[in-house]
């Protein structure tokens, strides 16, 4: 299992070959990239901020929950924190199982929390200023389907 947070960029590509590589009884890789997007126009850059023991702390341990519920081969998070731009890669989730199932379940569940209760705070920054990016009641509904 790896958890990374960082400010720099990765390259997917290699990420994944270098995830896949070596898992023992995995049957299925389960990967996704999240990608910084401007959904209404005009946002300029995401920055994101974090402290970074806590941080590093609870991803850990909910990559270690998944690992254990799904009974994963392996997991692999990255996430990035500072100022990225529109089209800039945010945060990478790796699973590998037995079983296809289990491996997308897994990052799905991986992705839920990181989305609504990962300690990040992020800011929106526009041609008309900046705002903080509001908790999303849709992704509290995602991520309820786990409990």
């Amino acid at each position: 299992m790896r958890v990374a947070v960082q400010s720099d960029s990765f390259d997917f590509a290699f990420e994944a070959a270098a995830f896949a590589r070596d898992l023992d009884g995995a049957g299925a890789v389960v990967t996704f990239t999240g990608i910084v997007r401007d959904v209404s126009g005009g946002l300029e850059a995401m920055e994101i901020e974090h402290y970074p023991g806590m941080t590093q702390s609870a991803l850990t341990a909910i990559a270690e929950e998944a690992i254990e519920r799904w009974s994963l081969a392996d997991a692999l998070v990255i996430h990035r924190h500072g100022r990225l731009s529109v089209g800039e890669q945010i945060m990478m989730v790796a699973t590998a199982a037995p079983h296809r199932g289990d491996a997308f379940e897994a990052a799905e569940f991986l992705m839920d929390y990181l989305k609504s209760r990962a300690p990040f705070w992020k800011k929106e920054i526009t041609r008309n200023g900046a705002d903080w990016v509001a908790a999303r009641e849709d992704d509290e509904t995602a991520l309820n389907r786990w409990k």
